[in-house]
This record gives C-alpha cells, sequence and structure tokens, in this order.
C-alpha cells in the first residue's frame, strides 16, 4: 500500500474515499482513530492508502477532480 493523501480534513478524506470506490480503486484511510488519543484536536493528519498498481491511476483521479495540490509529496 501507498500513501496518497495525507489530511486532517475529514470531509477531504471523505469525498477521496468516495471517488475511490466509485471508480473501483481499493483503498484503506490509517490513523483515523488517533483523534481518540489526541483529544479529537485533529492534529494528527489521518492517511489514505492504495495499493501499488492502483497508485497512478488514483493520483490521476485526484488530478482530475481538481485535488492534484492534495497529493502526498511522493515519486510519481
Amino acid at each position: 500500500m501507498n500513501e496518497l493523501l495525507r489530511s486532517n480534513d475529514p470531509v477531504l478524506i471523505s469525498f477521496v474515499e468516495t471517488l475511490l470506490r466509485d471508480a473501483g480503486i481499493e483503498h484503506l484511510v490509517v490513523d483515523w482513530n488517533t483523534s481518540v488519543v489526541e483529544g479529537s484536536l485533529g492534529i494528527l493528519p489521518r492517511r489514505v492508502l492504495v495499493p501499488s498498481r492502483d497508485l497512478t491511476s488514483a493520483r490521476r483521479l485526484m488530478e482530475e477532480a481538481g485535488l492534484g495540490t492534495e497529493l502526498s509529496g511522493l515519486p510519481k
């Protein structure tokens, strides 16, 4: 699994999940429960992971949705 997105914004993460689900791209949101540890302050970002085989398609999907600047700064 590769990191596609890292964000503190639950609305953005939900939107990205919907995009990925609709495109049939498997994904996993991790670090969601860290809010319990941090006291629900939203300081620690959540990460959206996709399989390596789908990373290019997921990045393209994000860019087409106008979310290219939100992508994790990982090599393409």
